[in-house]
């Protein structure tokens, strides 16, 4: 068995619960709906294209953190990339579904081990790498949701600089493009607005 052939084999699960997801979600607008169409279309021509160990252009997810009256974002300060995003990455084989990849990427990098996210996706973002990131070259992202647990604070993980919350009118210098559209979609989906 190739190697390509393994991987696809230990993420089946997760290839097909990606398929399955992005199948059934309905995109918010015209330009989130072809990210969704060209999502499904590089699934059905890379069954390893969940993994980091597939193709250098692979499925990640990830879940932005709002507070309770959706006035701030949390955000971790990546230590490979050094820049501001909220938390995420790859899946992995122990994940049972994509749901559960991106409430597990905002638990660890978060600190919040009470963390649950929206069931559904609230964003696509397919972007290029720069920097040292080794093999992965271009991440197709699966974004989520979620809303704080009270009375909890974040800790900073090993693969964070800092993790700090953030107005959602005064994100980060360098981020608000990216950041500020995924932002107000969280709103509106957790019902913050």
């Amino acid at each position: 068995m190739t190697a390509a052939a393994e991987v696809a084999r230990s993420f089946a699960h997760l290839h097909a619960d990606v398929t399955r997801v992005l199948g059934g979600w309905s995109a918010p607008d015209a330009a989130q709906e072809e990210l969704r169409r060209s999502y499904l279309t590089f699934l059905a021509s890379h069954p390893d294209g969940v993994a980091k160990a597939g193709p250098p252009a692979h499925l990640t997810a990830s879940c932005v953190v709002l507070d309770a009256a959706g006035e701030r974002v949390l955000l971790t300060h990546h230590r490979r990339a050094r820049q501001w995003f909220q938390f995420g990455g790859h899946l992995e084989r122990a994940d049972v579904s994509l749901w559960a990849a991106a409430r597990r990427e905002g638990r660890e990098e978060s600190g919040l081990a009470a963390l649950e996210p929206l069931r559904d996706p609230v964003q696509l973002d397919r972007h290029v790498l720069e920097g040292d990131f080794g093999h992965c070259r271009e991440h197709l992202d699966v974004r989520f949701a979620a809303v704080a647990p009270e009375g909890v604070g974040p800790t900073v993980s090993d693969e964070s600089l800092d993790v700090r919350w953030w107005p959602v009118d005064a994100l980060p210098e360098g981020t608000r493009a990216e950041l500020s559209p995924l932002v107000a979609v969280a709103r509106g989906a957790l019902g913050l607005l």
